[in-house]
């Protein structure tokens, strides 16, 4: 080997190890089993990082479609967390809404609806018009199609009126 090449080897190898050694650091396993899982994100990371740079982002089908079967069939925590890893990017606004819907269908309540729930579900929904201003779901599951619509329903959930104390609430239908 010329001594070119062996000092153009050696400074691949130092730039190597630098950036093995920032990523413990920033990656911080706590133990030596933990080092594969964390690469692996990492690797994920930068994978969706480049589709989105390339405009070739997409949503992973398989983890979408486990969420869409948790979430009809009420399992709302476990369609989010599938909705989540289907869409890292939050950049899909039919994600984002059925995250919202989730939020909404499991902070309805006959009597009274849990408020940190309906909260969440509208600061998604912003994600949902930042995307697509004229998102409409195509699902006929579901009652609520457009952002809009879902959103009076969160809105109305979250103020106290005279209605809420009417006893034939409890015979409402959850939309």
């Amino acid at each position: 080997m010329k001594e070119k090449h062996i000092q153009m080897l050696g400074v691949a190898l130092t730039a190597f190890y630098g950036f093995f050694v920032a990523w413990i650091y920033v990656a911080a396993p706590k133990t030596l089993e933990e080092v594969p899982m964390k690469a692996q994100e990492t690797i994920e990371k930068a994978t969706t990082t480049a589709q989105v740079i390339t405009n070739t982002y997409e949503v992973d089908r398989l983890k979408f479609e486990q969420g869409l079967n948790a979430f009809r069939q009420d399992s709302f925590i476990a369609a989010r967390d599938a909705f989540e890893r289907a869409d890292p990017e939050r950049r899909d606004a039919r994600t984002q809404f059925y995250i919202a819907y989730s939020f909404y269908r499991q902070g309805f309540g006959r009597i009274s609806s849990d408020d940190a729930l309906f909260r969440q579900g509208l600061e998604r929904l912003e994600r949902v018009t930042q995307i697509d201003k004229n998102f409409r779901s195509d699902d006929e599951d579901l009652k609520l199609k457009t952002p809009a619509e879902l959103r009076h329903e969160l809105e109305e959930g979250l103020k106290v009126t005279v209605e809420d104390f009417n006893p034939f609430k409890v015979f409402r239908e959850r939309k």
